[in-house]
């Protein structure tokens, strides 16, 4: 009986998270310079396709929301991934060195060889899988404990940030038109970057389908999983392509942006608790309202001046999870 209880409050917190998702998705692409009601945003799209509403809705604000929602997707998603395969809170794509890897990737591409912008996705993709083999690689001995993996990533994240700052360093006049990558921005935002996260963010969000059990048991620890029959070298090999997969994907199309994969799986996991058969799509739509609203308040906090998204999510997002944990705690 009490485990029928539980799953039904569980259903119904992650209906409150598909709810908020959904008014999230609505507040962006209703706020701006230009103000849109609901009723006005299904009607342009459906009914008054001539109107100045649907031009403004259609090649501004809609694939601006849903690059804002897929970022926030994979990264949580990702964060989700390396905080339990490490077994450790502190790790997230930020953190650890894979979003660090990624962007210098990327960044290396975008200043050095602008002429192959289109490869940005996949470079980011590399750097962030090359960052996480490395770190990977550095703490194995006689296996990969989670404390050593999570020393090694903020070693190696240090050392990836110096190679950004080397960039900025030896080609300032290029630095300008990338600005908005190194902070996290969604600035200018266009249907190609959708197109560019779209399909690493739906292959990375179907497979994550696929292993919540292989998680769940990997929480349990080495010993406990490899006695219930898991190869955890293996499975924990495979997460990690996957965290970079999704981690990657998010850098390619809005930079540097900090902060979600750390914090959200924390929000999700007061929330809804570690089964990650809960967690994952708890952060999945926790992750996209998150950054759908960051990114509506950065457009019009300070209008008509826009600040970068990133700036927004680091200000509001450590105090709002400091709230939330407080709050836990006094109800225990």
């Amino acid at each position: 009986m009490g485990g029928r209880k539980e799953r039904a409050s569980k259903a119904l917190i992650l209906l409150g998270f598909v709810l908020l998702f959904i008014v999230s998705f609505f507040i962006s692409i209703g706020n701006g310079a230009v103000k849109i009601s609901p009723a006005e945003i299904v009607k342009s799209i459906f009914f008054q396709k001539d109107s100045m509403h649907y031009q403004v809705i259609w090649n501004v604000r809609l694939p601006r929301t849903i690059v804002a929602a897929l970022v926030g997707v994979c990264l949580s998603l990702s964060g989700s991934i390396l905080q339990g395969i490490m077994r450790n809170p502190m790790a997230g794509p930020n953190i650890i060195g894979v979003s660090s890897g990624g962007g210098l990737m990327a960044l290396i591409i975008l200043i050095l060889f602008p002429k192959y912008y289109y490869l940005v996705p996949l470079g980011a993709f590399t750097g962030a899988l090359m960052a996480t083999l490395f770190i990977y690689g550095l703490s194995w001995k006689e296996g990969v404990h989670p404390t050593r993996l999570i020393l090694a990533g903020v070693a190696v994240s240090s050392l990836l940030n110096a190679g950004i700052n080397g960039l900025i360093t030896f080609f300032p006049d290029r630095v300008a038109g990338v600005i908005g990558f190194m902070v996290g921005g969604l600035s200018a935002t266009t249907w190609i970057q959708v197109r560019t996260i779209i399909p690493y963010a739906l292959a990375g969000t179907a497979l994550v389908q696929f292993m919540p059990q292989r998680l769940n048991i990997l929480m349990l620890g080495d010993e406990v999983a490899t006695g219930l029959g898991l190869n955890v070298e293996k499975t924990r090999f495979a997460f990690i392509i996957l965290s970079s997969l999704l981690a990657g994907s998010a850098v390619s199309v809005v930079g540097m942006l900090g902060f979600v994969g750390l914090i959200v799986p924390h929000m999700a996991r007061l929330f809804i608790g570690s089964d990650y058969k809960y967690l994952f799509p708890a952060a999945f739509f926790l992750g996209g309202s998150i950054v759908m609203l960051c990114d509506t308040l950065s457009r019009v906090l300070f209008a008509p001046a826009e600040i970068p998204v990133g700036i927004i999510m680091s200000a509001l997002g450590a105090p709002f999870f400091l709230y939330l944990l407080r709050k836990k705690e006094a109800v225990r």
